[in-house]
């Protein structure tokens, strides 16, 4: 494709993501529907500059007003993602000019609002859990998250899959904390791999791995996944399961479940049962009150652990949001308890990175329910072995209480998780 009609195509994609009416990954999708001439190369480029501009649009939309023509032209030429030769070729002279004396300019002469790129009110609430450590986290956040496949624990070995992907030209290392885990170098088609197309591996964030390994449910268990969406941590605990038991994956999005469907086909489980319900006080939750040996609750939550793959996510959460779905969390929390036996284990999640989100939900569980003792994850982790696993975990107390994953400090997408043990 022509420089020029490539940075048209990116200009008329940042306009339509910028308008925040839909997942920015939604409207990618919907665009590339609507123009099938595209090839590949075409398409990685428009993608990849939408989401430069979302990672960058307060700095972008900084040094726009100095350019020409319109905005989202000026904020796609800003964060086009192709050689800069190809881009010079779409380019007038004016446009060429204002491009030099963007580049001239220095990061550490911009105002801090335009080096972070975040909105104040989130700024407020990472800087008072981070000090110090919040610029590493900017600087990640700035990067795209890298591929992690999880191995199929069900039909295949780590190291065995990790040779065939390399025979099919895909190197991988293997992740430091999930043994499922498998980190891809670059981004390399998976679709016609044939380790994916049989279901030896799923691509999952080695975060959501964790997740799904700190459950531990065991053989011939009955688990539930209260909130499984597609189902990438119900793959994970149907395969730990070894196949065998019941696993119930539960959503108030029939939409959601049917994401899984193929997935779940692929896996060779048939130990899953997905299953829509209407709400957390559903009559099929009712039936299941006092059966399950583990529950996994990934509560709706802010999304914020997953800015590098999500960078909308900061544009389209506000604080009145996130306490909204704090609310919401504790209700699906308290629900998804009744489920578990004497001695059956829960775990709540979130991809967050705020207390309100987090520590705060925990506490007041633990607070209003003196039937469960919580359970220090550190504890798990290394009773698991998981090496090092204090580093992954935080806490107001000990340390350990509190699965905390930060993509700074991990490589992961940022998580947090509490543990309990019904009495």
């Amino acid at each position: 494709m022509h420089p020029k009609a490539l940075l048209d195509a990116c200009s008329e994609l940042v306009k339509l993501a910028l308008q925040f009416d839909h997942p920015t990954d939604g409207t990618v999708s919907r665009f590339f529907r609507d123009n099938r001439q595209l090839g590949p190369r075409e398409r990685a480029t428009l993608a990849d500059t939408v989401y430069n501009v979302l990672r960058h649009k307060l700095r972008f939309e900084h040094f726009a007003p100095s350019g020409s023509g319109p905005k989202e032209r000026r904020l796609a030429i800003l964060g086009f993602a192709a050689p800069r030769d190809f881009l010079l070729g779409a380019l007038n002279d004016v446009e060429k000019n204002w491009l030099a004396q963007c580049d001239r300019i220095q990061p550490g002469d911009l105002l801090e609002r335009h080096r972070h790129n975040l909105p104040e009110w989130l700024v407020t609430e990472l800087k008072a859990q981070l000090g110090d450590d919040f610029w590493p986290l900017v600087n990640s956040l700035d990067t795209q998250a890298p591929l992690d496949l999880r191995v199929n624990a069900l039909t295949d070995k780590r190291a065995d899959v990790q040779q065939e992907l390399a025979k099919a030209g895909v190197k991988t290392q293997a992740t430091p904390w999930s043994p499922w885990g498998l980190r891809v170098d670059g981004k390399p088609s998976l679709s016609q791999v044939a380790a994916f197309a049989r279901g030896a591996v799923e691509v999952q964030d080695e975060g959501s791995q964790v997740l799904a390994l700190l459950l531990d449910a065991k053989r011939g268990e009955m688990v539930a996944d209260f909130c499984a969406g597609a189902g990438g941590k119900t793959l994970a605990i149907g395969a730990s399961m070894r196949n065998t038991g019941r696993l119930y994956a539960f959503d108030t999005s029939a939409h959601r479940l049917d994401a899984l469907k193929p997935r779940l086909a692929r896996s060779g489980l048939s130990n899953v049962h997905p299953a829509a319900i209407a709400h957390e006080r559903d009559d099929r939750i009712k039936r299941l009150a006092g059966k399950i040996d583990r529950v996994l609750v990934d509560a709706p939550c802010s999304g914020l652990g997953t800015l590098r793959r999500n960078p909308a996510l900061k544009w389209r959460q506000n604080p009145a949001a996130v306490a909204e779905a704090a609310a919401l969390q504790a209700t699906i929390l308290q629900s998804a308890a009744r489920l578990l036996k004497p001695g059956g284990r829960l775990v709540y999640a979130t991809c967050s990175l705020l207390p309100a989100e987090n520590e705060a939900i925990a506490a007041a569980f633990s607070a209003a329910n003196s039937d469960f003792t919580p359970l220090e994850v550190a504890d798990i982790l290394t009773h698991l072995k998981v090496e090092g696993a204090g580093s992954l975990c935080s806490g107001p107390v000990s340390g350990g209480e509190y699965l905390r994953l930060w993509p700074h400090r991990h490589r992961t997408d940022g998580f947090f998780a509490a543990v309990w043990q019904k009495k």
